[in-house]
């Protein structure tokens, strides 16, 4: 394989912003959305856990119900695809076990014999002190995914635009996730930056490397 140029790979960085005005005449071609979802599915979780699920909005008129919930940002209306990224609520055993069986079944071998790394899980995640916070651990976990989904995008010149501008708690009801046993945390709008689009060509506000890195 290949592997990005430095060069590429920051001019890509650079290119990209929170995108303000997209175009609604411009939508995401199906392969290169394909590959967007790929990396959802591929986003590294503590443990391999995945305790998530995206929710890919396409239809106009469910987008029309999440604007006044979001701010009244256009982003929600006029992006090509927008993701709402939620968590599973209240971690169970059977999750765990849901994930053990994954992994037997896909690296063909028996779940008895990676019974102890399901009980690392389970005392920790389940029973352990992080179980007392269990949906803030499930909330950083989406966070990496927000961010692995922004990054590949920019890689396809794609423009997003993170979302925290929602009510979450509304969102929830008109996804009818509650029942479902899940929950917002944050969103994404993902399509193509509107020429006219101001923030465009703003330079990019950022401390100094030398204030923001220490090598130790």
């Amino acid at each position: 394989m290949t592997p990005t140029t430095t060069t590429d790979l920051l001019e890509h960085l650079n290119w990209r912003y929170a995108t303000k005005k997209f175009d609604p005449a411009q939508v995401i071609s199906p392969e290169i959305w394909s590959a967007l979802e790929d990396s959802l599915v591929l986003t590294p979780s503590s443990y391999g856990l995945q305790p998530w699920k995206f929710l890919v909005i396409t239809s106009s008129e469910l987008k029309a119900q999440l604007r006044p919930i979001s701010w009244n940002q256009a982003q929600v209306t006029d992006c090509s695809h927008y993701v709402v990224f939620t968590i599973r609520k209240n971690l169970a055993t059977e999750d765990v076990d849901r994930f053990i069986s994954r992994t037997a079944e896909v690296r063909n071998v028996s779940a008895e014999s990676i019974a102890g790394y399901r009980n690392v899980i389970v005392s920790d995640i389940i029973y352990g002190a992080r179980s007392l916070h269990v949906n803030e651990w499930a909330t950083r976990q989406a966070y990496i995914a927000l961010g692995n989904f922004m990054t590949c995008a920019a890689l396809l010149n794609v423009d997003t635009c993170p979302m925290e501008g929602i009510d979450p708690a509304k969102y929830d009801s008109v996804l009818g996730l509650p029942q479902k046993g899940f929950a917002t945390v944050v969103a994404c709008a993902a399509g193509y930056r509107a020429n006219d689009d101001k923030y465009a060509e703003l330079a990019k506000v950022r401390f100094l490397k030398s204030e923001m890195i220490e090598t130790l």
